[in-house]
């Protein structure tokens, strides 16, 4: 009988300070949801649904943990520094859990870095560590909800705050990004323009180019078959006993009609 009260005073602990983290993680993850929903849009509705699934799920891993060292006495949370060495191995399995569920949101969005998801665990498990730490005279460890309304409006500030911050540095960086990428495409864009300005351009040129030459060639052309008709001429009247040098005025005559 005695050990069954020893265990059960040994579990009642930490009744407090899972109430504080409630009120400070169900507050801190629907303002980083509504934040985040303009970026991740319909993704961002399950921001605040894995995490507090994340939540439970440490909770219970950390229940089955600590339920055999407390009961076995090997770890006892009233002593110095074995509650610090509770705190440390629930702050990892929360923060693994959390970041998974917050890295699988993310990792469906191309502008959103996936390393917000670690980032945004550790800074919520530290300011509820030193929301905890300041507020350890007012946390009550055999008490139920928390003791007094100042303290749950602290965690609830502290939450309020820390996901509207958090919210916001990744909208921000996220807009950034858009803006780079929005001016990327402006620039590839400018660019094909430039390129088909140009490649424009010199098809213009090469086809002025070769308009000219034909006309070139057809002029060189119509020269040859000319002066081989005066030749053809000449030699008619060559061979027929006309003087080529009346055949030349002639010759002369005709170019000057021609012209």
């Amino acid at each position: 009988m005695p050990n069954t009260l020893n265990i059960r005073v040994k579990q009642l602990p930490m009744l407090d300070y899972v109430s504080a983290g409630i009120a400070f993680y169900i507050i801190m993850l629907p303002v980083q949801e509504w934040i985040l929903e303009f970026r991740l849009g319909y993704l961002g509705r399950y921001w605040s649904l894995i995490s507090v699934a994340g939540l439970l799920i440490g909770f219970l891993l950390c229940a089955l943990i600590f339920a055999p060292l407390i009961i076995n006495m090997t770890l006892d949370p009233f002593k110095y520094p074995d509650h610090l060495v509770m705190s440390a191995i629930a702050a990892v399995i929360f923060g693994a859990i959390l970041w998974l569920g917050q890295w699988l949101v993310l990792r469906q969005t191309e502008i959103t870095p996936r390393i917000f998801a670690l980032i945004n665990t550790v800074v919520g498990i530290f300011v509820f560590s030193v929301l905890v730490w300041f507020n350890q005279k007012s946390l009550q460890w055999s008490g139920g909800p928390i003791e007094g309304w100042r303290t749950g409006l602290i965690f609830l500030v502290g939450g309020t705050v820390t996901g509207a911050a958090t919210g916001k540095a990744l909208d921000f960086y996220c807009w950034r990004i858009e803006q780079r990428l929005i001016r990327i495409e402006r620039e590839r864009v400018e660019q094909e323009t430039q390129e088909r300005e140009r490649l424009l351009k010199e098809r213009i040129e090469k086809e002025k180019l070769a308009q000219e030459r034909l006309e070139a060639e057809m002029a060189e052309r119509k020269r040859i078959q000319r002066e081989a008709a005066q030749e053809e001429e000449r030699l008619w009247y060559e061979k027929h006993g006309k003087d080529y040098a009346d055949y030349a005025d002639y010759a002369d005559y005709e170019d000057e009609e021609d012209e």
